[in-house]
């Protein structure tokens, strides 16, 4: 798939590449991305060239992980997301705000314009959303583009070695005011 632009009033959502990578390793040498993401940590030099130059837009050309950078209108990254497939009809999202555009929304704004797209564009009917227990943070972002939160599952995410429990939450195209590719039968309540 060819990478796509996405717009809102404030934001740019577009992928990123070689002209990114500096952007990308500053904003990556925060602490809290370090601790709450999977990105490498100690972050050099070399793990955002190999992000912006291989990783991500690979994932667009195979059509398995579409990253965005987060930019504000001005150009400055302010985060970045990537929705990731996970099996049919099912992809999982991921997210992190640059230290200084934190409490501005542009993650919950993001994330809901890109969980619009893969709703309509790529018939996804189910977007997860992850984040290890104690990321409240991430839960936030969640909970106000909508997701609904459904429990935590022990040992579900390896973090640099490491097994931890997490939060799980998803939004269905039902949650946007929008249709879904296959009927959904929930269960009875």
């Amino acid at each position: 798939m060819e990478p796509v632009t996405l717009t809102t009033d404030r934001l740019v959502l577009r992928a990123v590449g070689p002209h990114d990578t500096q952007a990308v390793y500053d904003a990556a040498q925060d602490p809290e991305i370090q601790r709450w993401t999977t990105v490498p940590s100690p972050y050099l030099p070399e793990h955002a060239s190999g992000f912006t130059e291989e990783l991500a837009p690979e994932g667009w050309a195979q059509g398995s992980m579409f990253t965005f950078g987060v930019f504000l209108s001005g150009g400055e990254l302010a985060g970045m997301l990537s929705l990731t497939m996970r099996s049919l009809g099912v992809a999982e999202v991921g997210f992190w705000a640059a230290k200084e555009h934190r409490g501005r929304g542009y993650v919950t704004e993001a994330t809901l314009t890109a969980c619009r797209w893969i709703f309509t564009e790529v018939a996804v009917d189910r977007v997860e959303w992850r984040a290890e227990v104690g990321n409240r943070a991430s839960r936030a972002v969640a909970e106000r583009a909508g997701f609904t939160l459904e429990g935590t599952l022990r040992s579900a995410l390896n973090n640099k070695g490491v097994r931890r429990d997490c939060w799980v939450g998803s939004l269905l195209p039902s949650d946007l005011g929008l249709p879904s590719t296959a009927p959904y039968l929930p269960a009875p309540s």
